[in-house]
Order: structure tokens, then C-alpha cells, then sequence
């Protein structure tokens, strides 16, 4: 049985997104508890040359919008990635869900063949569909999906692996 681009694309970054805003409720949970500067957490990173903790969030919109869209060939909407607080990162998830969800199921499960082209700094690659889902897309997805969760408990907000894979 062949694997349906739409089943592994939306619905999975639907599912993370909102496990995301979930952690997010949990973050403002434990600022308001500790009474902490919420910018502590916002601006936090693993690493210094990581990704802040807002930014590990728009790339995840970022690129489950960016994905959705390419596969089923629709324009990719743009955000200015100006969020600052937990409320306008949840705001950002909240759109980037209710984007996804336009695009036509139809219109994803016929771009396994697709070419995808994407520019990365000055290199253009250029993949078929199903290998820009399964080989670009959402290892990149998860991997900042990941970081979000690793900079919340490492800032001490009491989370669980459950927090992070949801329900299944």
C-alpha cells in the first residue's frame, strides 16, 4: 500500500504544533509560578550558537507551513518573525494550523513525484516530493520540535516525554 503524503505530512505537524502550544501553556505555568522575566525563557538556547527558543518555534511553523504548502502547490505565507511572548508564539501556532489545514488533501497526495526546489543560503536542491517530506521536511520539523521541548526542561519547566509525542 503506498504511503499517503497528506496522512504523514498535516495531520503529524497538526499533532506536534499542538503539542507545541501545550508546552507553551506550560512554560507561561511555570513563569508566572516562579514569577520569572518571561524574555528568560523566550530568548533561551541550548547552545550560543543555537537558535533561541522563539525562533526553535517560528522554524517549526516555518516549516511545516513551508512543507504543506510546496507539496500541495499553494504559496507559502510569510510571517515576520517578530515574537517576543508565549501568547504571540501560541498565535503563530494557531495560524500555522489553521494554514495547513486549507491546503487539499488531493493536492498533497499527488506530489510524491513533485519536484521541490528550495533555496538554502546560495544552493538551490531540488528534491521529489515524498523525499523532501521524509528526508528534509520532517527530520527538520522534529528537530526543532525537539529543541523546544530540551530548552523548556532544561529551564526547569516540569515536562514529561508524553508532553511532547501527545496523544496517540
Amino acid at each position: 500500500m503506498p504511503i499517503s503524503m497528506y496522512a504523514v505530512s498535516t495531520p503529524r505537524f497538526v499533532h506536534i504544533l499542538n503539542n507545541l502550544s501545550a508546552l507553551l501553556d506550560k512554560a507561561q505555568a511555570h513563569i508566572d509560578a516562579k514569577k520569572l522575566d518571561p524574555a528568560a525563557l523566550t530568548t533561551a538556547r541550548l547552545f550560543p550558537d543555537m537558535f533561541h527558543f522563539a525562533r526553535q518555534i517560528q522554524v517549526c511553523c516555518d516549516v511545516s507551513k513551508g512543507a504543506v504548502a510546496r507539496l500541495g502547490g499553494v504559496e507559502v505565507p510569510k510571517h515576520e518573525d517578530t515574537e517576543q511572548t508565549i501568547a504571540e508564539l501560541k498565535t503563530r501556532i494557531a495560524n500555522t494550523i489553521a494554514f495547513i489545514n486549507t491546503v487539499p488533501q488531493a493536492a498533497i497526495d499527488a506530489s510524491a513525484d513533485k519536484d521541490i526546489t528550495l533555496k538554502l543560503g546560495k544552493q538551490d536542491y531540488t528534491f521529489k516530493g515524498m523525499d523532501y517530506l521524509l528526508k528534509f521536511a520532517l527530520p527538520n520539523f522534529h528537530f526543532h520540535a525537539a529543541t523546544v521541548y530540551n530548552i523548556l526542561r532544561h529551564n526547569g519547566v516540569e515536562l514529561i516525554k508524553k508532553d511532547f509525542i501527545g496523544n496517540f
